[in-house]
């Protein structure tokens, strides 16, 4: 195994370890014939903790500078970074636009200096902008530019406020909270209470995970298809809202929940990857 091999499985499992579910999802994607869809997945999650894991904007902000230099000269380079030089050395790189691929990092550091929204549906519009950019580009390298992200964005969007949800503890005292203004006024919530479980946080919470469920139900009936990696995310995160709103402690629930590796994901897998076999242009 070289060392370029061992550079990039080292992303790999910096994902895995965030979506362990997607351990599933590898046996009908083999990493062998899809590497750059697994490198994609990758990059994914190294933009997100561009984004969200690092606390300092400024930081964050240096981190993402580089990743647009990065992309933007990719095409001529061949990439600097592991996972870029396996996507840029796989052809459906080139047929996509020079403008998707930036979009993701442009919308990152858009939404460093956000606050907390208004509303719910304020805070999944502001979620859009960047789930959205990353699901564009992955809809166009899984099936080519024709096909339409729309509900492979409304997805993206919907999981991270659920993971951002689940992160409520440790984000407490961030510029931007992972419940809008109008849950914390309706229960009476401080950002301190936040941090302490209770009756109103439980009940915000819960609110919060039934729009959250509510959001996962309009996705059936927008257009476009969803990767086998996006599908198992969405299966996943809406199995974890309903069960955690069902709970005594739904943040509890949330935050102690282990990826399902019954079945029923591996069915969720199976007809994604048949649907993408079907219906992809590249």
């Amino acid at each position: 195994m070289d060392a370029s091999h061992d550079a990039v499985q080292s992303y790999v499992d910096k994902w895995l370890a965030a979506q362990p579910a997607q351990r599933l999802a590898l046996a009908f994607v083999d990493p062998a014939r899809h590497t750059g869809h697994i490198a994609l997945a990758a990059l994914e999650q190294e933009l997100l903790a561009a984004a969200y894991g690092i606390r300092e904007p400024h930081v964050a902000a240096t981190k993402l500078n580089w990743w647009a230099e990065e992309l933007t000269g990719a095409r001529e380079t061949g990439g600097r970074h592991p996972l870029t030089h396996v996507l840029f050395d796989d052809e459906r790189a080139s047929a996509i636009a020079n403008e998707r691929w930036l979009a993701p990092v442009l919308a990152a550091m858009a939404q460093l200096e956000e606050g907390t929204s208004a509303d719910f549906g304020a805070q999944l519009a502001a979620a859009s902008q960047l789930h959205g950019a990353l699901a564009a580009l992955e809809t166009a390298w899984w099936f080519g530019e024709s096909a339409s992200p729309e509900r492979a964005a409304r997805v993206a969007a919907v999981t991270h406020l659920l993971h951002a949800l689940r992160r409520l503890d440790d984000d407490a005292e961030r510029d931007r909270l992972p419940l809008p203004m109008a849950s914390l006024a309706r229960h009476g919530l401080s950002r301190g209470q936040l941090r302490h479980a209770g009756a109103a946080r439980n009940a915000a919470v819960r609110d919060q995970l039934d729009e959250l469920t509510a959001a996962w139900r309009g996705t059936t009936g927008l257009a476009g298809p969803l990767s086998v990696f996006r599908a198992v995310e969405s299966y996943e995160g809406e199995r974890l809202a309903r069960r955690a709103a069902a709970a005594a402690e739904p943040l509890q629930a949330l935050q102690r929940a282990r990826p399902s590796s019954g079945l029923s994901t591996t069915l969720v897998a199976w007809r994604a990857a048949r649907r993408w076999r079907r219906g992809k242009t590249a």
